[in-house]
């Protein structure tokens, strides 16, 4: 429905009309794509940001930026750990990874799921023989270290809006901020072993 008005941009009123990908796209950066977050949260154009990060101190191993998806998550969760895992290891994740073709990917790369079990009106792909490692409750306490660095990635290093037009400029950000992040994360942790 159009409003009176004149001009370039003339003013539109988008009320009762649903945004779909099809439908609206961004004119100045077109390989973004509409995403939200949450049941309750508006749909923004956006990349995702994904990090791989180590147990005992935090650093982050791996850096991927996807298109905006629900498959997004583990599909570069897969891609990082294939990149950079080598030999047995285990990985802490959150809810949203347990899925049952996620799991059986990880047993498959030969690392050990230590996911956060989902049984929210379901059953979860993580088992007993998982959860009944002390390794387990150990990676459900560590796995929060990656949100330090997306809290700090947000706050010190500008990532609450990106600058930069196109995947592989705001990859490159994500990549050079990252590295700040463990070069600062060293220094801290030379300075509380001394």
């Amino acid at each position: 429905m159009e409003r009176e008005g004149g001009g370039r941009n003339r003013p539109r009123d988008f009320t009762g009309e649903r945004r779909r990908r099809e439908t609206h796209e961004s004119t100045t950066d077109p390989e973004a794509r509409l995403y939200r977050k949450g049941k309750q949260q508006e749909a923004r154009l956006c990349y995702l940001g994904h990090l791989l990060t180590e147990n005992r101190h935090g650093l982050v191993v791996d850096v991927e930026l996807t298109e905006a998806d629900g498959y997004a998550e583990r599909d570069a969760a897969l891609a990082m750990l294939k990149r950079s895992v080598t030999g047995p290891a285990t990985v802490g994740a959150d809810r949203a990874y347990d899925t049952r073709d996620f799991v059986w990917d990880l047993r498959a790369l030969g690392v050990t799921p230590h996911v956060a079990q989902n049984e929210r009106g379901r059953r979860s792909a993580i088992d007993r023989r998982t959860t009944r490692h002390p390794g387990y409750a150990q990676s459900q306490r560590r796995r929060k270290l990656v949100e330090e660095v997306f809290g700090w990635i947000k706050t010190v290093g500008p990532g609450c809006k990106l600058r930069y037009l196109g995947r592989a400029r705001n990859k490159l950000w994500l990549e050079l901020t990252a590295a700040a992040y463990n070069l600062t994360r060293l220094a801290n942790l030379e300075a509380a072993a001394a």
